[in-house]
């Protein structure tokens, strides 16, 4: 179906939305973008380590509420741009847990369970300190205890293990390189949590750079990620992740983030970039033809190694 379609039908006011990729790596640009050009508010965002997309989802105010291990662009930033500004000024609600107790608790919730346990985060103050108060806890979608302690029960010497509550998100956004026509999912390279949040998820919206047969994506089945029972909506959007890199495709696009880093550390430098690369372009062909070719071309991926050999990464 189309972008505007997927996110009509999939992304309300509130939702809770699981977004795949890492930092700088296969983010779902494109979705990000059309989120911010329908105004949907008040978002719950669950994520392993995000990057751009969350980023500029939070600093054009859709989202209200975070649980994350971190937000980070890479060397373009170590703490995203808008999350801290967010974050400082009080305009969103922020859990933070362990990289550990993030997949675990998208684990949890792909298997179906209410929580899952962990030996990990008792000497941190991840297990002293909680950014959601007790009446936020009431919320839908909001766990009632950031964690809870047991005793092992198959532990002689009584140790204790944390219970990590399961993550359900209403929707998971992935961007893959491939998708077959039948609906099965391929991603190259890292997956991060993007399998366990796509089987967490009560629906999942999957760009891709390409679609093709279900006679090639049968040909290696080993290396495919999701099976199609489990997709609801299939766009096809080559460069879907830009400015992210998405291995075999595209590298990240140094140039374009050190941009967005520049014009998002004041309000009005951030206004200007989404006016301009967001709200003043209609979909997601006329952003690429604002990049331009030339532009695309300069972080096209070697085929073979995955990313662009000699990229100005400064």
């Amino acid at each position: 179906m189309s972008l505007t379609e997927a996110v009509q039908r999939f992304i309300k006011n509130g939702s809770q939305v699981a977004l795949g990729g890492f930092t700088v790596s296969r983010n779902p640009m494109a979705v990000a973008y059309e989120i911010i050009r329908q105004n949907i508010k008040d978002l719950h965002i669950v994520c392993h380590s995000q990057g751009q997309s969350f980023d500029i989802l939070v600093g054009a105010g859709c989202v209200k509420r975070v649980e994350l291990a971190y937000g980070a662009n890479g060397r373009f930033a170590s703490t995203c741009v808008r999350f801290r500004k967010a974050v400082e000024r009080g305009d969103i609600e922020v859990e933070d847990y362990s990289n550990n107790q993030m997949s675990l608790r998208f684990l949890a919730g792909s298997l179906s369970i209410p929580f899952i346990p962990s030996k990990s985060g008792f000497e941190t103050d991840l297990l002293h300190k909680e950014g959601f108060s007790t009446e936020m806890r009431s919320h839908r979608k909001v766990a009632r205890k950031k964690f809870a302690e047991m005793t092992d029960p198959f532990d002689s010497d009584g140790g204790k293990v944390v219970l990590l509550p399961a993550l359900q998100p209403d929707v998971a956004l992935v961007h893959a390189q491939y998708v077959g026509d039948d609906g099965t999912v391929r991603i190259k390279g890292l997956t991060f949590a993007d399998i366990e949040q796509a089987k967490a998820a009560d629906a999942v919206i999957v760009t891709c750079e390409e679609i093709v047969p279900k006679s090639f994506i049968r040909l290696d089945p080993d290396q495919n990620s999701l099976p199609p029972f489990l997709i609801d909506a299939v766009v096809r959007l080559p460069y879907g992740a830009h400015p992210t890199a998405c291995r075999l495709f595209y590298d990240y696009d140094a140039k374009h983030l050190n941009m967005y880093r520049y014009m998002a550390r004041d309000d009005a430098g951030f206004r200007k970039y989404l006016d301009e690369w967001v709200l003043g372009v209609a979909n997601h062909e006329e952003y690429l033809d604002k990049i331009g070719g030339s532009g695309l071309m300069t972080i096209k991926a070697d085929p073979v190694i995955g990313y662009r050999p000699g990229l100005d990464r400064r």
